[in-house]
């Protein structure tokens, strides 16, 4: 194991429902310590499940106040009952002040360039200021081009991105997608751009839990947080019932965030048909896909990479608001042969879904084309960190010794 000794790494990650961001940022930290002795790792995150997870020794977090999206797009705070305006104010507080006593090396925010509601602007200067190495962490797909810009422009994100970020990593590949796509970018804002290629994920090492359906070959279906996988549920259930002779159980991972009484619903049903397990919450879904024949699931970032990761055959019913990254991502998949697409858009038919299941088997695997060589993500993000701490951090400790 190399050494950084007394490096800092500070992430931000906006998101406060869901858990695709906190997943990202979390795997990103583990890798950074399991790499290198003596950094130290602290996630800033509005999640309100952070403390659910489990995190590697020098990997910390601050929980921020959390705030929700409503279907129309507004927010509004999620455990306090007070105004949005003063969550947020609490949040760009905490978040500088977190930031001034940590004294990071290298700041990666996650997506949001300004943070949410420009809450991380403030720190960003700050720490420009400071010499601190500033970078904007990018998923492989933002959002279809139009709308990405119409986005930007009003949060006036581009002046950002030429004036204060040092680098750009894209979390995907140049040959997948490009996440700027048809946006009106500087020279010099493309010039920071680096891919990186897809997060690889492993199975976590953990005492043997017994066998989901009692040991029987299952498809595993996931929707994430759950807030908006109600339909991809209801579409394998709908299936089941249409058709009690598909060969694989099913184990279905609900999300800690799909409303109770939606919850209750699918286990009632589930129940009916019985052969089909199902689960709310697991922080280690990883042990769940790699047992698993294949999966049916959305199309976010994280469930992709681990599809690829554990070469899992999979069905993707991605999703289409408030964002069309997921469609694209699960056609660009498509396109390429790594899994199967069924349009979200369209009827969804029992006897389709059923008949998905029951060819599952006869997919190619992902690594049948090229997945394998799409996961050096971490890798290369490690490198990345080295390059702009570990000089440094190096050079400060010769001279604390001289």
């Amino acid at each position: 194991m190399e050494r950084l000794d007394n490096a800092r790494i500070l992430i931000y990650s906006h998101d406060s429902f869901g858990l695709g961001h906190l997943r990202r940022c979390r795997a990103i930290a583990h890798a950074i310590v399991d790499r290198f002795k003596g950094v130290s790792v602290l996630i800033l995150s509005g999640s309100p499940i952070i403390g659910s997870f489990d995190f590697r020794p020098r990997v910390d977090f601050v929980r921020i106040p959390g705030v929700i999206k409503l279907t129309n797009g507004e927010y509004q705070s999620l455990g306090l009952h007070i105004e949005l305006d003063q969550t947020m104010e609490m949040r760009a507080a905490i978040i500088r002040q977190t930031a001034e006593s940590f004294r990071p090396d290298l700041f990666l925010v996650d997506k949001e360039p300004l943070g949410l509601r420009g809450e991380v602007a403030a720190t960003l200067q700050m720490l420009k200021a400071k010499g601190t190495t500033l970078v904007l962490g990018l998923r492989d797909i933002m959002d279809e081009p139009r709308l990405l810009m119409r986005e930007w422009k009003r949060k006036k994100v581009l002046p950002a991105l030429e004036h204060l970020y040092d680098e750009i990593w894209v979390y995907g590949l140049d040959g997948f997608a490009d996440p700027l796509e048809g946006v009106a970018c500087p020279a010099p804002v493309r010039a920071k751009m680096v891919y990186t290629g897809y997060l690889r994920r492993a199975v976590p090492h953990l005492t043997e839990a017994a066998a989901p359906v009692g040991g029987q070959p299952y498809v595993l279906v996931t929707v994430g947080g759950g807030d908006d996988g109600m339909a991809v549920v209801d579409w394998v259930l709908r299936a089941y019932e249409h058709d009690p002779g598909i060969p694989l159980a099913a184990v279905l991972v609900l999300g800690p965030f799909m409303a109770p009484a939606l919850q209750r619903q699918f286990r009632e049903r589930a129940e009916r048909l019985g052969r089909i397990d199902v689960v709310t919450f697991d922080t280690h879904i990883e042990l769940l896909m790699e047992r698993a024949v294949g999966v049916v699931a959305m199309a976010g970032y994280n469930t992709f990479c681990e599809i690829l990761s554990l070469d899992k055959r999979a069905i993707l019913i991605p999703r289409v608001v408030p964002r069309r990254e997921q469609v694209m991502r699960a056609n660009r998949a498509a396109e390429l042969g790594l899994v199967r697409s069924l349009d979200p858009e369209g009827v969804h038919d029992p006897a389709t879904m059923a008949a998905a299941l029951r060819n599952l088997h006869r997919q190619h695997p992902p690594s049948a084309h090229g997945a394998g060589e799409m996961l050096d993500g971490l890798q290369m993000i490690t490198e990345l960190v080295e390059g702009h701490v570990g000089q440094p951090v190096v050079a400060k400790a010769q001279a604390a010794r001289r």
